[in-house]
């Protein structure tokens, strides 16, 4: 059995999705309020019996439970594999950090490391510079804040830095794969980054593993990251870590904010404790490397970033580390880069009236809705119940069971009653562990999706094809994520170095599976995405057709289901137009 397998057959879809939204049981299926995007009717539907889950409404899409975990955490498949497994106790065969893999990783820290040095000095010392130097005194930085998270600049060339590491032995290749060049076309590169302002990001050892950069005119984007490399990810890596290591510590508090400006800002003005996650959604690892340092940890977001999908995250975070966690919001238009610098007084004070981000995510989720109404206290209870239910501490939810009960005004033994109708698994953590066993990493999936991906590896001269495939079509989530990969890039050497290693195994088992003749090979790739299509539209009737039984059999609202039956029409077209184009290319049966 393969890993993913392995870990599938150990993992309840149902216990994962459940601890992110209210599940209601309508016959064969499961039915809730959408976790990705805000909506008075549930639209997303759970099918234990196929393992997957789909939105019919903003999000438009579905999946597995990898999938799911991708979305709802913001991570790579390798990171939702790792994760999943450690949950179902299946342990991954480890790759390593042995010989060959660890020297090439040191040489990628070494590239960065140089590009660092050239960088810095470039912005200290060359005349083209001004404009970066000018940046820095308008954001009234110090020298010492430029030295000390060794800030620099890159000239708006398309190779100086190439050239640069170049002359002192480093390969393209290694620059490639430490995101500091892009590839165009093969044997053929230029820096990634140009006429930006650059901040170095170093790991917890104080070893430069990626960069961030702001551009230094109107251009956007306005910021550019390096890209995921073996060294090198956002979920693992806090900007700033290494420097706010003795702070948090000593202080016992560490404050997570979200960009570079913010936390050089903070340290400039003896807020050392700062740290930030770059612009992406706090992860489990973010808050493990902290939990080593203190338990009392702060999150300090502007007013849009402050949004319920995060607070939700949050309290798993609070289980994880044992208490409680706070939030800072910042008054509209601004970051704490501009509170700090304003007034250093306020930046304290917020920090002193820090709110439990169990209470803010009880305003947030209160602010729209008209409590005198029925339907709208419904609303509250389905947001705010599964919150409730995943605290650990005893005390702690009875208290806030108590204080939904008074704001809803429900009888708190009503909403306890409804508490424990929830799912069960929403009392267990994403991360349970049962008992441990080992698997072999090889990969099985779905013939047909394995064959249209081996056909696209093997025939480069077929990539023109990949504009009729949405990655919809695939649904396991390994083979999705290589078709994303192949999609975006030239060729299945190229591809490899940009997934996780997790999927290394399973690219290689598709590139060398062997293959009928290559006689007609695009009309075998026609055919192959033909029943692709097919095979996914059905599935979408089939799930729609599973929703009509459950809704029939609840008697649900005769708008709910012309909802659905408006929705239904475009698949049914879809299926129509395909029989219609296999019928008139005579399609013929054949065997994979």
């Amino acid at each position: 059995m393969s890993a993913i397998d392995e870990v599938k057959q150990r993992t309840d879809i149902v216990e994962v999705v459940s601890q992110y939204t209210t599940l209601s049981k309508s016959g064969r299926i499961l039915k809730g309020l959408c976790p990705f995007h805000s909506e008075k009717h549930g639209s997303f539907f759970v099918y234990p019996e196929q393992q997957s889950w789909h939105c019919f409404g903003a999000c438009s899409t579905g999946g597995d439970v990898f999938s799911f975990v991708m979305k709802q955490q913001d991570i790579c498949f390798g990171e939702a594999l790792r994760l999943l497994a450690e949950r179902a106790g299946v342990t991954l065969p480890s790759k390593g950090m042995q010989g060959a893999e660890k020297e090439k990783n040191e040489r990628l820290y070494q590239a960065n490391k140089a590009a660092t040095d050239y960088f810095h000095r470039l912005l200290v010392e060359s005349p083209s510079a001004e404009n970066a130097r000018s940046y820095i005194a308008r954001r009234k930085l110090s020298e010492k804040s430029v030295a000390d998270f060794e800030l620099g600049y890159s000239p708006n060339s398309w190779d100086s830095l190439k050239k640069h590491l170049m002359e002192r032995g480093y390969r393209d290749s290694e620059l490639i794969e430490a995101g500091l060049v892009i590839e165009t076309e093969p044997g053929d590169s230029h820096d990634r980054f140009r006429n930006k302002l650059i901040f170095p990001i170093a790991d917890d050892r104080g070893r430069i593993c990626g960069f961030g950069s702001r551009v230094l005119d109107n251009s956007s984007p306005k910021y550019v990251n390096s890209p995921e490399t073996p060294i090198f990810s956002k979920s693992n890596i806090l900007y700033g870590f290494k420097l706010a290591r003795h702070a948090i510590k000593q202080q016992d508090r560490a404050v997570i904010v979200e960009g570079y400006m913010d936390v050089i800002t903070a340290h400039q003005n003896g807020f050392g404790n700062v740290v930030a996650s770059m612009g992406v959604a706090v992860t489990g690892k973010h808050i493990n490397l902290l939990k080593r340092l203190t338990k009392n940890i702060v999150f300090a977001l502007d007013a849009d970033a402050a949004r319920e999908e995060a607070m939700l995250r949050c309290v798993g975070y609070e289980n994880t580390i044992g208490n409680e966690v706070k939030v800072i919001v910042m008054p509209q238009g601004k970051d704490p880069d501009d509170v700090i610098k304003d007034d250093k007084a306020v930046w304290q004070r917020f920090l002193a009236e820090a709110k439990p981000i169990l209470d803010f995510t009880f305003d947030m989720i209160i602010a729209g809705l008209d409590l005198t109404r029925a339907n709208d206290k419904t609303i509250a209870a389905a947001k705010l119940l599964p919150v409730i239910s995943h605290i650990k501490d005893v005390i702690r939810q009875a208290h806030y069971l108590q204080k939904l009960s008074h704001i809803i005004d429900v009888d708190e033994r009503t909403l306890e009653a409804a508490m424990k109708n929830l799912m069960p698994s929403l009392s267990r953590g994403l991360v349970e562990k049962p008992k441990t066993t080992s698997v072999t990493l090889t990969f099985s999936s779905s013939p047909l999706e394995d064959y249209c991906l081996s056909l696209l590896l093997q025939h480069p001269e077929l990539k023109s094809y990949c504009s009729q495939i949405l990655p919809e079509y695939f649904e396991g989530s390994e083979n999705r994520e290589i078709f994303i990969a192949l999609k975006d890039h030239k060729d299945a050497l190229s591809i490899k170095d940009r997934l996780d290693s997790a999927i290394w195994e399973h690219i290689d088992r598709l590139t060398n599976k062997e293959l009928p003749s290559s006689n007609n090979i695009e009309q075998k790739l026609t055919d192959c995405i033909s029943r692709l299509k097919l095979i996914y539209f059905k599935s979408l009737e089939t799930k729609r057709g599973v929703i009509f039984a459950s809704e029939a059999e609840s008697k649900g609202s005769g708008a709910d289901r012309l909802k659905l039956e408006e929705e239904g029409i475009e698949p049914s077209s879809q299926m129509r137009d395909i029989f219609r184009q296999r019928s008139t290319l005579g399609h013929r049966k054949r065997k994979y």
